[in-house]
């Protein structure tokens, strides 16, 4: 605001740059949706290492995929994700105490192992200690909440202490009687039938509708999410509805193929129907799955799903090289991996290449590798200009960084100091991306443009309050064939 002058002497006023940082968004958050005999089943649950997942989902249970995908992840070089727990009928577990009623968590049978114990304080009946034990081992303390009130209106009521300290339990007080000593099994907790996507009831779970009461639709509601997994999901219609959610929330889709795929039923003409659609572009799809010791069968071998294998080589590569970089080649070694269930040749690699199917190959030194990185939209017969995933993911990146960071320009005038400042600071970000090497191009001129001014916003546009930005860059392709051309050299005549 201009300084009035009252006085004779010397004002000082400090004038805006009109420089915004942009800060690139994360890229590699990956949400995984599946079974688990654990947690919660209300939202999408942020974790940020295996241990987080061990301790709210229970650990790997072999009978859930999701738990061994989770676990991939993270060994691969993974660092976040959610996790979106399907339920099957299941129940929680519960307690009451006079008015104190406590329920577990997240179903399942879990909860029925524990118990709480309530103690008066000696001074002051209207107030309690509750703790959570273990039934097997009842001298342990797993949690504790302290000087505990009946009323709604203290400060230390115990249904709203409990809500929002305990992992185990929730509470809800019914009356405003203090429980007497003594302690309570929970109970009542039931699992539900295991569910995996080869189950009757996995897409209706999977499926919910578009008021997020369930399923995918949870991911709506976190702040950021990159890559999805449905760990063994390869059920064609399911796939295009997932490939179609990943394309309203700009994340991209790592596809499985079926279990039972072969090379044979991969090459048929018609394998990929249904899959290819204009919303492919936001998934890959690879093949074959992938054998690895299994911690909860004596190491013995098994396989698995390749999804969460995947995901965190997509992490470990954006971390290293940067997103733009193809997650794929001798570098791309999958952490904890066997080998594959199929064996395939140079040239049924190529064969399955060209119809965006990524394969994944065992080699001599390199061990388990990605040997593929295009998108479900990669067949040379479309001709996509999306047809690389380092292409699309770099697009996405770019979208969602600018879709967040622009979010200053609603309200502003729309007029030449406004467009002056998008383009310096889009500018300034799309320069940064140059310097780290994410374009084609020897300078700035011929890696990117940013576009803000009377020639895309034209009067029309300022009538109807809207600024016309326009961003274009030139991608790194990657280098999928490698020709070497050798020539003899003719002998020299002297002369």
């Amino acid at each position: 605001m201009p300084t009035t002058p009252t006085f004779p002497g010397v004002y000082i006023e400090e004038i805006p740059s009109g420089v915004r940082t942009i800060t690139g968004v994360a890229t590699s958050i990956t949400a995984f949706v599946g079974w688990a005999a654990r947690g919660p089943t209300d939202r999408a649950q942020l974790i940020q290492s295996f241990a987080d997942y061990d301790r709210i989902f229970g650990g790997l249970d072999v009978r859930s995929e999701l738990s061994y995908a989770v676990s991939h992840f993270f060994a691969n070089g993974g660092q976040q994700g959610y996790v979106v727990r399907l339920d099957n009928g299941s129940q929680s577990a519960s307690a009451t105490a006079a008015g104190l009623v406590v329920t577990a968590t997240g179903p399942g049978t879990w909860a029925n192992d524990y118990k709480i114990r309530i103690k008066r304080r000696v001074d002051d009946a209207t107030r309690f200690r509750l703790e959570v034990l273990l039934d097997a081992d009842p001298d342990v303390t797993v949690e504790a909440f302290e000087n505990l009130s009946m009323l709604e209106t203290d400060p230390r009521s115990a249904a709203s202490v409990i809500n929002n300290g305990s992992a185990i339990i929730t509470a809800e007080l019914t009356t405003t009687n203090v429980p007497i000593d003594g302690e309570t099994d929970l109970a009542g907790g039931v699992d539900g039938a295991p569910l995996q996507p080869d189950t009757p009831n996995f897409h209706t779970a999977l499926n919910a509708d578009g008021t997020n009461t369930g399923g995918v639709q949870r991911l709506t509601r976190v702040a950021l999410f990159n890559l999805l997994c449905v760990p063994g999901e390869t059920d064609a219609p399911q796939i295009g509805f997932l490939q179609a959610f990943c394309r309203g929330q700009r994340a991209f889709l790592i596809a499985d193929a079926a279990d039972d795929a072969s090379f044979d039923t991969l090459s048929d003409v018609d394998s990929l129907d249904g899959l290819t659609g204009n919303d492919s572009i936001n998934a890959a799809f690879y093949f074959p799955w992938i054998t690895a010791p299994d911690p909860r069968q004596e190491n013995r071998l098994r396989q698995f799903p390749p999804s969460g294998f995947v995901a965190g080589l997509f992490a470990r590569t954006d971390a290293q090289r940067g997103v733009w970089k193809a997650p794929a080649g001798t570098e791309a070694s999958l952490t904890g991996a066997a080998g594959v269930t199929r064996i395939l040749t140079d040239g049924e690699n190529g064969t399955l290449n060209v119809k965006a199917i990524n394969c994944i190959r065992t080699f001599p030194i390199f061990g388990t590798i990605v040997w593929g990185a295009r998108t479900l939209r990669g067949n040379d017969e479309l001709g996509s200009e999306w047809k690389y995933v380092p292409i699309r993911r770099t697009a996405l990146f770019i979208e969602e960084t600018l879709y967040r960071a622009l979010k200053w320009v609603v309200f502003e005038p729309n007029d030449e100091p406004l467009w002056a400042q998008i383009r310096l600071n889009v500018g300034a970000f799309m320069n940064d991306l140059f310097r780290q090497g994410a374009f084609q191009g020897k300078t700035p001129r011929e890696a990117y443009f940013v576009k803000a001014d009377k020639e895309t916003t034209t009067q029309s546009d300022i009538n109807r309050g809207i600024v016309n930005i326009v961003v274009g860059f030139a991608p790194l392709k990657p280098a999928e064939f490698v020709i070497i051309k050798i020539q003899q050299m003719a002998g020299q005549i002297e002369v």
